[in-house]
Order: C-alpha cells, then structure tokens, then sequence
C-alpha cells in the first residue's frame, strides 16, 4: 500500500501524436494506459511466468550480464548498508538464462534473496526482442540523434528502486507483474533526503527514507514531500511517462517482474552530462564564504539559468564568443579548456 494519496494522470488510447504534442510538453508525469499490451512478451507473461521466460530465453545473445542480489532481510530495498558507507548489496556477472530460472525457482520461497538484473541494454544482449515489442511509432515522430535513445530491460522478483531521478525522459512499461510507482517534482530534493553521491546503488543519489515506514523524527521534511507525491499502480502492458529529473519510487510488486523502459535525451550530444558540473562545483564553490557564494549565484542566474539572449543582448554577434548559441567545435574548445585546467 503506498503512503501516497494523489494519482498520476491515467490516459488511455494515447496516440504517438497525441502524446507529443500535448502530453510531453507539459512536463508532468503520466501513465499512458495499455500502449504495450499488444507486445508479444506481454502476451507470453499473461500465459504465465514460465511462457514469458521461455520468449525471453529464444532471444537471448549468451553475453554475461550485471545482477544486483541481497539477502532476504532487505525486503527487496536495494540501498545502504546502516552507516550508509556501503551498499547493502553486490553485484555478479550472471548468464540471462540462469537468473530467469532462478527467479522462477524462489516464487515459492516466503524469504527468498533479492534479485534483479537492472538497466540492460536490449541491443546489447536481446537484440531481436524488439521486433515485437517496441514503442517505434512514438520515437520515429522525434527524429532524435543517434545514440540518444536507449531501451532497456529490467528483470527481477519483487524489488524496490529507491526514489531517485534520471537526467534523461523515460517511458517505462510494465511488462510482467505489477508496479508502483511514486513520483515527486523535482523541487521536492529537500523534502526526500538523498544519500551519499557516491557510491550509489544505480548511479544517482537515492532518498534515504524508507517509504514502507517513514521515520519521520530523522526525516521529518518528509511529510511535505508526501503531499506533493503521486502514485498509480500499473498493470502488465501499461507504461509511464516520467519527465527529466523527476524523483520516482519504483516498487516490482510480484514475485516474477519485467519492465522495459526507454530513455531519451533532446539536448545535442556533445553537451555534457550536468552531474560534472555539480561534482566541480562541489570541489570550487561549495566551501566559499556565504558572501561569495551569493554573488557567483547571481552570476550563473544571469549567464546559466536565465534568458540566455539577455544575457549578450547588448553585444554584438561577433562579439559574444561563448554567450553565442553552443556548438559541436565550441563545446570541444570548452572540454579542452576544462581538461588544461583540471590537470595543472
């Protein structure tokens, strides 16, 4: 049961179209009824966890793949350890094949260890899965770059993907078994608590407050991010919007789950990821005096977060350098210029 009350917005027969032009843009998360229920892997987990398995395995290229595994007293939530100076689980290289048949092996088990396989790419090791089962009439309206979007699977029993965010968009859709999830705006990072940048569990800071029984005398802001929360149970076929930087809760709710998601980006590719300027900016800035702070504050409100023609408005064209519009040849002058600096 989630201690969240708000819903997330349920749309059905949500047209390609539809939903870019009149869903995305509105930057807010939305669960985008039965869109996969046509899937072929959809079909063959509504048969039964052994059919959906056995579709799997047929396309399955041998590759080693990353398995995340902890011992039942976790309860599925992958995270710290209790000094939060580790992480509470390890990682193994494991064949497809065989973690499917474990997974089918401990449904029965009423303790059994955590498992799941994360954020694995379908190129990458089920390169023909996707020909029946794929989102492609939604991504072909895009015209994105190469290399900006990326399908992924996830497999598992029941887990838990404490509440984080992701820089990409995601469409996630629930494959076999049952989610939650639970979703927070972005602003809402004071009120969830994030632990350490590093290590993490998945490669981004996770709340550290336990949404089963939230101790709220050790997070109390927690209480106000509840009430800007939202949740919505998705069944096998649908999926869910989640806009980028959105924070997002994701609970696998059976004993046998697969998800497939795709992240996609709209900024070029020759722009950095933004966690390399906050990582910096922790080395440069954060240890100032407040006064200092202050003042570079207002400096990147003008140059970084505002209206980026105010700021050279009053220059001319020749005149702007890097306050002109950012291209490939620019932002490679610009990574030199980092890298010189970085190394003296």
């Amino acid at each position: 049961m989630s201690i969240i009350t708000n819903k997330i917005k349920v749309l059905d027969e949500c047209t390609p179209e539809f939903f870019f032009t009149q869903i995305a843009p509105l930057n807010e998360p939305v669960v985008l009824k039965n869109i996969a229920k046509q899937w072929d892997l959809v079909k063959a987990a509504q048969v039964s966890d052994e059919s959906a398995v056995a579709y799997l395995k047929s396309f399955y290229n041998g590759r080693p793949v990353a398995a995340s595994i902890a011992a039942p007293e976790i309860n599925g939530r992958f995270g710290y350890t209790q000094d939060a100076t580790q992480l509470n689980f390890e990682k193994r290289q494991v064949q497809i094949n065989e973690a499917l048949d474990q997974i089918l092996a401990e449904r029965s088990n009423p303790n059994p260890s955590s498992f799941y396989i994360g954020s694995t790419s379908l190129e990458g090791y089920l390169p023909q899965l996707r020909k029946g089962n794929n989102l492609d009439a939604y991504f072909e309206l895009l015209n994105l770059e190469k290399g900006s979007l990326l399908e992924s699977i996830w497999i598992g029993n029941h887990t838990i993907a404490s509440c984080h965010y992701d820089a990409p968009y995601n469409i996630a859709c629930c494959v076999a078994g049952k989610r939650r999830f639970t979703v927070f705006p972005p602003e809402q990072i004071n009120n969830l608590y994030p632990g350490p940048l590093d290590p993490t569990p998945g490669g981004q800071a996770i709340s550290m407050v336990d949404f089963a029984n939230p101790d709220f005398e050790k997070y109390p802001r927690f209480r106000d991010a509840i009430a800007m929360g939202q949740t919505a149970e998705l069944e096998p076929g649908d999926a869910i919007f989640i806009p980028s930087m959105w924070w997002h809760h994701v609970e696998a709710l059976n004993t046998f789950n697969i998800l497939i998601n795709y992240w996609w980006r709209l900024s070029p590719g020759y722009m950095s990821t933004p966690m390399n300027v906050l990582k910096y900016a922790l080395m440069s800035m954060r240890d100032r005096p407040e006064h200092e702070k202050r003042a570079w504050q207002a400096v990147f409100n003008y140059y970084i977060f505002g209206d980026s023609d105010f700021a050279c408005e009053h220059l001319s064209e020749a005149a702007r350098g890097l306050l002109g519009p950012m291209d490939e040849l620019q932002a490679r002058q610009i990574r030199a210029f980092l890298i010189n600096s970085l190394n003296r």
